[in-house]
């Protein structure tokens, strides 16, 4: 199994990095991504305007300085959730994906998930961890758990009827046994 520690983070350039982003999120695996039909003019407005939002930030996870993933980080307190939850001091948002690709290494998005668990609560300001996955989306709610999160109760999202779950720095630990 791939370690977290195999994996760096930078943040994603929307130009640069939008050929590859777009790909990966147009591909059908990413269809809870919400941006099949997207043209990369598309992509990289919408990289542009996270870029650009001081309550929102979208990273490259690399292995080996290859590109590997993408993480989005966001105040829920600003962004997403709001008026869907009560948002505490502390609370940070996330949203992961991980490419298609034609050689599925086993183990490989359960690396991914604790490396950015990992990645988030390296910042001390970070209590909780707060995600809102599809709920169809059963694939990741059983990675989330993997990785300590708790889903307290289903959210109506303009875009989709979401898990709203949440993971403590303590949960996390108990469930991977990694400490940030």
């Amino acid at each position: 199994m791939t370690t977290p520690h195999t994996f760096t983070f930078r943040p994603l350039d929307p130009l640069s990095d939008g050929r590859l982003v777009h790909s990966w999120v147009t591909h059908p695996k990413a269809a809870f991504w919400m941006m099949q039909d997207a043209r990369l003019e598309d992509v990289e407005r919408a990289y542009r305007e996270i870029a650009a939002d001081e309550h929102h930030d979208a990273f490259l996870g690399e292995r080996d300085g290859v590109p590997a993933f993408l993480m989005e980080r966001y105040d829920p307190a600003h962004r997403e959730l709001v008026g869907l939850y009560e948002a505490r001091p502390g609370d940070v948002g996330m949203h992961f994906l991980t490419p298609a690709t034609d050689r599925p290494e086993h183990g490989f998005t359960r690396a991914v998930i604790t490396a950015v668990m990992a990645y988030l609560f390296a910042d001390p300001a970070v209590r909780r961890v707060v995600v809102e996955p599809d709920v169809a989306n059963t694939a990741v709610h059983a990675l989330n758990e993997a990785v300590g999160f708790v889903p307290e109760r289903e959210v109506r999202k303009p875009e989709k009827r979401a898990l709203l779950s949440f993971c403590t720095r303590e949960q996390f630990l108990a469930a991977t046994g990694v400490s940030a």
